[in-house]
């Protein structure tokens, strides 16, 4: 038997994401999806980018893992409201997890909402979560394979950032092959070189949040 589907599997997604964008766009909250896959470093960047722009921004972050909330308190530790989502099994976050959260938010006091999705390459990029901008972060114990192995997840985003690079003296990683991959699968993207345990590179980072912050208030 043949059965046609007519009926997008993500049109309640969807729908639960153009509300949370109208949503973000009315209260003048930049929102960045951050993807990678687990222990990329997803976490220690946003500690630095806490402690960094606090200072400058209101933010807040929404944390996905399939359990516990060890990530949520680092966040917190670092001074900002973090909200943490268990999927219990779930791959990846979606919309109508997002709109859950909200209501724990005062949004009007929020000047940029970090999601840190679940650590994995492949389910979270499909998903739209009303964000303004998605990311990945891959980290340089990775290996070069992750780009063409993993090619949706870096077509569906807008900047890759390299993490780790403190360690590129003792491990087999090329960044000019991994420069060359990302842009044979997405020409529009860009690739920042930093690590968060050293400090290398955060400037760029913060610079391109700044950027994007100031591009939100103009919508």
């Amino acid at each position: 038997m043949k059965v046609e589907l007519n009926t997008n599997v993500l049109t309640n997604n969807n729908k639960a994401a153009e509300f949370n964008r109208e949503l973000f766009i009315k209260t003048n909250t930049l929102v960045i999806n951050m993807m990678s896959s687990p222990g990329a470093g997803k976490t220690t960047v946003l500690e630095e980018t806490v402690k960094a722009l606090s200072g400058k921004y209101r933010i807040g972050v929404i944390e996905g893992d399939l359990a516990t909330e060890k990530d949520a308190e680092r966040i917190r530790q670092q001074g900002a409201q973090a909200v943490q989502i268990n999927t219990h099994g779930g791959c990846h976050l979606d919309a109508r997890m997002v709109i859950a959260t909200l209501p724990e938010f005062d949004l009007d006091q929020i000047d940029i909402l970090f999601i840190e999705n679940v650590g994995n390459l492949v389910c979270p990029s499909g998903y739209d979560l009303g964000q303004h901008h998605k990311i990945a972060v891959l980290s340089v114990p990775e290996g070069n394979d992750k780009i063409p192995k993993y090619p949706q997840m870096f077509m569906r985003t807008e900047l890759v950032l390299l993490n780790k690079v403190d360690l590129l003296p003792y491990l087999d990683f090329d960044v000019e092959m991994a420069l060359e991959d990302l842009k044979a699968i997405n020409p529009e993207s860009k690739l920042l070189q930093l690590s968060a345990r050293t400090q290398e590179g955060m400037d760029s980072w913060y610079s391109w949040i700044e950027e994007a912050y100031q591009a939100c208030l103009k919508q």
